[in-house]
């Protein structure tokens, strides 16, 4: 199993939206990153993966697992653009800010702190279970 992290705009697609998805999911799609959607094209069904609500919040709220190996991006006729599909797991107990993320300096290396910009990125284990620790949460 490979861990992940997804960044979105709360406002625009939020924990809750996903919630509100179920058991089927939603696609992760408007990717347009190569090495996003690399990344995507690496899950395997069953990957955890981090949800993090971007821009004013800048956490991780809950956790979500790739429900759809990777697939076309129905949001474009493109046919470089893939993306992969996802459920809520479990909401975060304590969300887990960029912040508290930076001040750990065992995270010092995570593509989180690195790679800020990117929306689709690998977490490793080591991260993974710091990261629910900090949040109180079940791994």
């Amino acid at each position: 199993m490979a861990y992940w992290l997804f960044k979105s705009e709360p406002f625009t697609w939020g924990w809750d939206d996903q919630v509100a998805k179920g058991e089927v999911g939603e696609e992760w799609d408007g990717v347009r990153n190569y090495q996003a959607r690399n990344f995507m094209r690496e899950m395997a069904v069953g990957d955890l993966g981090f949800f993090y609500h971007s821009q004013k919040e800048k956490a991780v709220v809950g956790i979500v697992e790739v429900c759809a190996s990777a697939h076309p991006d129905t949001s474009t006729d493109d046919p470089r653009w893939e993306c992969v599909d996802i459920r809520a797991v479990r909401p975060f107990a304590q969300p887990v800010t960029l912040e508290m993320v930076k001040a750990d300096e065992r995270l010092a290396k995570m593509a989180l702190v690195r790679s800020s910009r990117l929306s689709v990125q690998p977490v490793t284990q080591a991260e993974w279970k710091l990261i629910c620790e900090m949040g109180k949460t079940q791994p």
